[in-house]
């Protein structure tokens, strides 16, 4: 007979393998995921082409003096262990997540898995009621030529076509401290729309922290428009970074030298 433990995780396990009701309307290309794990840069080679990730272009093009700060003051050893903590539970969180959308059983018993798991419910609970149906689950896309990248979620949400992105994060989140969150799903909202010729009209984040504090952000419509329009400028800023990279580490020629 069960006891009162017990009986959570069963009910628990059982939330975390309801499944959301799927729908076949997009046929996405599948690409592969390359890391260079000593620069921490990543590409997608889609159909034989390589191309930057939204992460990637974001983080070249940022203003760093905050994270800079942040180091200064807890120490680097310090700052790669709260970084690497933070990744690999959002990493757990996220298998929750999938397996949730996708009606697969899962689990995880390690320590980190068990506090990812309550993380997931919360945002199943919450994040996941407005859901109608989802169109795709850790869904790979990319801009012909310009950029790639995967998204958590493509989904029918309050009848409008968005993309979501699951995020945790150690303490709760102020709007300006996420404007890159924004951006990344201008880019994918973008590169759905002009591949799978949609009408993606909102974008929605959802963020937990460990202490199961939930928050939403939620844009659509015209200011999905105008975050599209911040990150192209984003994405002319890398362009130009990495022309100038190019430019300093292209050996000169003879013929560069004739007037």
């Amino acid at each position: 007979m069960m006891d009162e433990k017990d009986l959570k995780e069963y009910e628990d396990n059982i939330k975390l393998v309801s499944r959301l009701k799927k729908s076949n309307k997009y046929k996405y290309i599948q690409g592969k995921q390359i890391t260079n794990e000593e620069s921490g840069t990543r590409v997608y080679d889609i159909v034989g082409t390589r191309l930057p990730s939204v992460t990637t272009i974001l983080n070249a093009t940022k203003d760093q003096t905050f994270l800079n700060n942040w180091k200064a003051k807890v120490g680097n050893e310090e700052a790669e262990r709260i970084k690497n903590l933070s990744s690999r539970r959002g990493t757990a969180m996220h298998k929750f997540l999938e397996s949730h959308i996708q009606g697969v059983g899962y689990d995880d018993l390690t320590e980190l898995g068990q506090a990812a798991k309550p993380m997931a419910q919360k945002i199943i609970e919450v994040g996941l009621t407005p859901i109608e149906e989802y169109y795709g689950s850790e869904v790979m896309l990319h801009y012909p030529g310009l950029y790639a990248g995967s998204t958590d979620l493509i989904c029918l949400h309050n009848d409008l076509e968005t993309v979501v992105d699951f995020k945790q994060s150690n303490k709760p989140k102020k709007e300006e401290w996420v404007k890159d969150y924004y951006l990344q799903i201008a880019a994918y909202a973008m590169a759905h729309d002009y591949v799978y010729k949609s009408t993606i009209r909102q974008g929605v984040i959802m963020i937990c922290t460990p202490d199961l504090y939930y928050q939403e952000f939620k844009f659509q419509d015209e200011d999905l428009r105008s975050w599209k329009h911040k990150w192209l400028k984003r994405l002319d800023m890398y362009h130009e970074i990495k022309f100038d990279e190019k430019e300093r580490t292209t050996p000169m020629k003879a013929e560069d030298f004739k007037k």
